[in-house]
């Protein structure tokens, strides 16, 4: 473990932007995975030549995980050949690990915040602001989630390595997407009604807006059918007052 200092996991890090690089049919990210790992490979095997490009053969071969995620799974098995697990053990873990990885990852990432991001950025113009500001807004909200949990999977795989399937279990991921599926909720009904009530001119419709928002976000997490029924008394006052304003 002492062999992964600093260095290394920061280069492990930043290869972990072109896992997809060399994607391909046959292997998938496989020999991306091996690109991510050589950093480490290096530290634990740069002794012995033979060794290292056993490895390095090893970790090219089938693997997939989400591209985000795949941190968590290069940090782990760093850990296991720096700890000299044998290369079965290694191969076995890494089999069982990648399903896991890529379905959180599918889940929170492209199903639930990337949506959410997108709908950030199109209220935002919507509500009138230059397309760069609605760009900027998707990109921001994207990245907020998108580094960090990079940077996280490899602390968490370097940490616990072999045991770490108990530690993703543990992490709030569930909750996180959640709770960002409860934002795009209300995000999308707040783009529904300024695509067609448009973004409002006078200071009463933005605090309209606000007050529905603030109303869907309190009554929906509480009683659902309630909170269906104020949405839409509220979709109608607006669709009213835009018609006779």
């Amino acid at each position: 473990m002492s062999a992964l200092g600093p260095g290394v996991r920061r280069r492990l890090l930043l290869r972990s932007f072109a896992v997809q690089g060399s994607w391909n049919y046959q292997t998938l990210i496989g020999t991306g995975f091996a690109f991510l790992l050589l950093p480490a490979l290096r530290a634990v095997h740069g002794h012995d030549p033979v060794k290292l490009r056993a490895a390095l053969a090893r970790h090219a071969e089938l693997f997939n995980s989400h591209p985000y995620l795949v941190t968590v799974a290069a940090g782990a098995v760093a850990r296991l050949e720096a700890d000299g697990a044998p290369p079965e053990l290694v191969l076995r873990f890494k089999n069982a690990l990648r399903g896991s990885l890529g379905s959180l990852g599918d889940r929170l990432v492209w199903l639930v915040w990337r949506p959410a991001s997108a709908l950030l950025g199109l209220c935002v113009y919507l509500a009138g602001a230059p397309w760069w500001a609605g760009a900027a807004a998707f990109l921001l909200a994207y990245n907020a989630l998108h580094l960090p949990l990079r940077a996280w999977g490899l602390r968490l795989g370097l940490r616990d390595g072999i045991n770490v399937g108990r530690a993703l279990r543990e992490a709030p991921l569930q909750r996180l997407g959640d709770r960002a599926a409860d934002a795009g909720a209300v995000l999308s009904g707040l783009g529904a009604v300024l695509a067609f009530g448009g973004a409002g001119a006078r200071g009463t419709e933005y605090l309209i807006g606000v007050a529905a928002a603030a109303a869907g976000i309190a009554l929906g997490l509480r009683v659902r059918p309630v909170a269906f029924a104020a949405l839409l008394a509220v979709l109608a006052a607006s669709l009213l007052f835009v018609r006779t304003s």
